[in-house]
């Protein structure tokens, strides 16, 4: 009995030991992605919170100032017309692509000649760059020789301004991002049209019910948690919009369609301001995360009612 004790006694200091050791041998493993994760994602957003409780401009000395450069954007006017700019922008950049995308879609699930052939072309716009795309409307937007007043001149309506109008600038970049992102909308909801089963639209036959009514009661509720994944895509995406805005107007005419994104490019490379840059991109990065729960919420919100309404 003395022996058996001894030996059990042993067996279970020798656990931790092996314990021990297992841990210490995983640490070669996890290092590489500890030291790329803490160079890649951490330190730059530990120095950008550093660089914003500073004043410094490029070329010269930094000082502590605390939070006078988030202070600074409560008086800041130019900040708040940006800020006006980027919610009138991104809600005509989320709300026209989704209800194009899902008419869209619904259109692409009929069955009818032609049919590959067309969705093949109506999704390339989403394989071109930006600035190329940028290019080509920036012609197309010209007064005198763009071929968009030449459309319009056919129909009787006098040419448009477009983009060097500032009340017709912010929906003339509307334009460019509804016509390269409804594809993506439309690809998600197909997906979706895909996935719903045939038996409701079966017994909606049966029970005399118009086309109208089975896409109000049935397509959509079905397909609701696929445009909401749309939503969140696309206002994420048109909130941080940069590239296409930056290369038609560059803010312009005037700050007609600055952007916080404009903004905060213009204070920290153009003005060499980093201190309240890096305040400016804080308050912004808040903003695109607080967008993304509220959207997230109401994705879950509407699982919720459809499993009610199941139920």
């Amino acid at each position: 009995m003395t022996s058996l004790a001894l030996e059990k006694s042993e067996r279970a200091a020798a656990r931790p030991a092996r314990g021990r050791r297992h841990t210490r041998s995983y640490w070669p493993f996890v290092l590489p992605a500890l030291v790329v994760v803490g160079s890649v994602i951490v330190f730059p957003w530990a120095f950008t919170i550093w660089m914003s409780l500073h004043e410094w401009q490029i070329g010269g000395g930094s000082s502590f100032v605390g939070l006078a450069n988030f202070a600074r954007l409560g008086t800041d006017l130019r900040f708040h017309e940006a800020l006006v700019h980027t919610i009138y922008f991104t809600s005509l950049a989320v709300v026209l692509p989704v209800v194009l995308g899902l008419f869209s879609a619904i259109v692409f699930h009929q069955n009818f000649k032609g049919r590959g052939f067309l969705r093949g072309l109506f999704v390339m716009p989403m394989m071109a760059t930006p600035v190329a795309i940028a290019l080509v409307w920036a012609m197309m937007f010209h007064p005198q020789l763009g071929v968009l007043n030449y459309l319009l001149s056919l129909v009787g309506i006098p040419p448009q301004l477009w983009v060097f109008h500032p009340s017709t600038v912010i929906p003339s970049l509307v334009l460019v991002e509804t016509w390269q992102w409804t594809p993506l909308v439309m690809l998600i909801v197909l997906g979706g049209l895909a996935a719903i089963p045939t038996e409701p639209y079966e017994s909606a036959l049966i029970d005399g019910a118009t086309g109208w009514q089975m896409f109000w009661h049935i397509t959509l509720p079905l397909v609701m948690p696929f445009v909401m994944v749309a939503a969140i895509i696309r206002s994420i995406d048109a909130i941080k919009s940069f590239d296409i805005i930056y290369a038609i107007t560059q803010g312009g005419p005037g700050t007609a369609s600055e952007t916080i994104n404009l903004y905060l490019y213009s204070v920290a490379f153009a003005y060499y301001d980093i201190g309240y840059g890096s305040a400016i991109a804080l308050v912004f990065f808040l903003m695109v995360v607080g967008l993304a729960v509220l959207l997230l919420w109401l994705k879950k919100r509407s699982q919720w009612t459809e499993m009610g309404a199941g139920a």
